[in-house]
């Protein structure tokens, strides 16, 4: 495994506590840390040393509260090249698709959301008997009401757990019985007089209408290119915003849990490899997604709770990195009062400036790992072929019938052209931009 290509050089103390603890630990252990301070990292690392690698027995479940956090800790582990065998389960496909997959990569650690590993240990997909390792990510998200029921059930289907890890950046007032934890090492680095990360500066935008829509444009038009998430309350308000940025001119990506999987995945694609600069979305979007230069955080719609806001601005400010927040406040509403620390009043200025381009686009192309296509041959193929450069591609994911790849907007017609009717290791498939 390679730390350097995630573009880390060494864990932070957070990491090396966590890896002692669970390594060469034998309690379960509870991880309390800030969002983006590496998490993922803190468990998968220690955890790929436990797991016996000449073994073809599932002997991790990661429960997740969603299935974007379940395809993103399997990236993560696929880029650390640990050579372990890993899969995501999750709703919005077919069980049976999935029980295919896992018959075929016979995984030694699932990432799941709850509802679909009741469904796979149910129908005897997944064994539960080799599965001695279990984390459950956001457990405060996991645990609460709403997943209560499917947690007491899943966790009764799981017989030879030995080690519970549970994470997340913000505390749950108690863990339930069903978990069944044993003796517990309590690892909490979550910063006691601070509320959000220091290196995130907070501002509150007065909107002169209940409507925010054109106070809304003056920001983001003022931030140029920089990558924005706009949080919303409700899937309709994230259509009507979303819809009206459109009308603008801005470059935005749609997502909420009433979207079918493919438009959730095409959405999250296209902001996360730079072709969308606007993010609008509900809650859904403030836990699992690590998209390491998210530069602005706004509250079209102000947070409910305290809980709710620091995941929502934990999206930005990942790692090392500064971060801004945006409290948009209409003129029947005030700050609310769960909000600590300094905050400052910003005032977009009225602009006549167009919205600015993202420097990405993303292309579809319509064969994957199945048709024996590597991210190597869709490089190699968009230079040639397309006219690239290196330089000129950016994020490149190989799926199982189908890859994503980002280039240079300036050059996307040109791509488009010159593709056209060409054959990527002798195979003739479809190149278009993904919209």
């Amino acid at each position: 495994m390679q730390l350097e290509r995630l573009g880390i050089t060494e864990l932070n103390e957070m990491q090396r506590q966590a890896e002692r603890a669970i390594l060469h630990g034998t309690q379960d252990v509870v991880l309390l840390s800030p969002t983006g301070s590496g998490k993922t990292l803190a468990y998968l690392l220690p955890l790929l040393q436990l797991i016996d690698r000449q073994s073809h027995q599932l002997q991790a479940l990661v429960i997740v509260p969603g299935r974007e956090l379940a395809l993103q800790t399997d990236r993560v582990l696929h880029d650390l090249g640990s050579g372990l065998h890993s899969a995501a389960c999750y709703g919005g496909r077919t069980a049976m698709e999935e029980h295919r997959k896992l018959r075929e990569i016979q995984p030694q650690i699932v990432f799941g959301t709850p509802g679909r590993l009741n469904d796979h240990l149910d129908k005897g997909n997944i064994s539960p008997y080799g599965i001695q390792y279990l984390v459950i990510d956001e457990f405060d998200k996991c645990l609460e009401m709403g997943f209560h029921d499917e947690m007491a059930r899943l966790l009764k289907k799981l017989p030879g757990i030995r080690r519970h890890i549970l994470l997340s950046a913000t505390d749950a007032e108690q863990i339930p019985d069903f978990v069944r934890m044993g003796r517990v090492q309590r690892l909490d680095f979550l910063e006691k007089e601070q509320q959000v990360s220091e290196r995130v500066t907070l501002y509150e935008v007065k909107s002169p209408a209940k409507d925010k829509l054109e106070t809304l444009k003056h920001l983001l038009l003022q931030h140029g290119s920089q990558q924005s998430i706009v949080f919303l309350g409700f899937r309709d308000a994230v259509e009507r915003v979303d819809a009206y940025l459109c009308s603008q001119g801005f470059a935005t990506s749609a997502f909420h849990g009433g979207m079918e999987q493919k438009q959730r995945e095409d959405a999250l694609y296209k902001f996360s490899n730079g072709s969308a600069n606007i993010f609008v979305s509900t809650d859904l979007a403030s836990r699992g997604l690590d998209i390491p230069g998210i530069e602005n955080i706004i509250h079209y719609h102000l947070p409910q709770n305290e809980q709710e806001m620091i995941h929502r601005v934990g999206r930005t400010a990942r790692w090392d990195k500064l971060g801004r927040t945006y409290f948009i406040v209409g003129p029947q509403e005030q700050m609310p009062d769960f909000v600590e620390g300094s905050v400052e009043r910003f005032e977009p200025t009225a602009s006549s400036e167009q919205p600015a381009a993202p420097r990405m686009a993303t292309v579809y192309i319509g064969k994957g790992k199945k048709d024996k296509l590597s991210k190597g041959d869709i490089v190699g193929f968009l230079c040639k072929k397309g006219g690239l450069s290196p330089s000129e591609i950016g994020r490149v994911d190989v799926m199982d019938r189908y890859a994503y790849a980002a280039v240079s907007r300036q050059k996307l017609q040109q791509v488009l052209q010159l593709t056209t009717g060409e054959k990527i290791k002798g195979i003739k498939t479809v190149i278009e931009q993904v919209k």
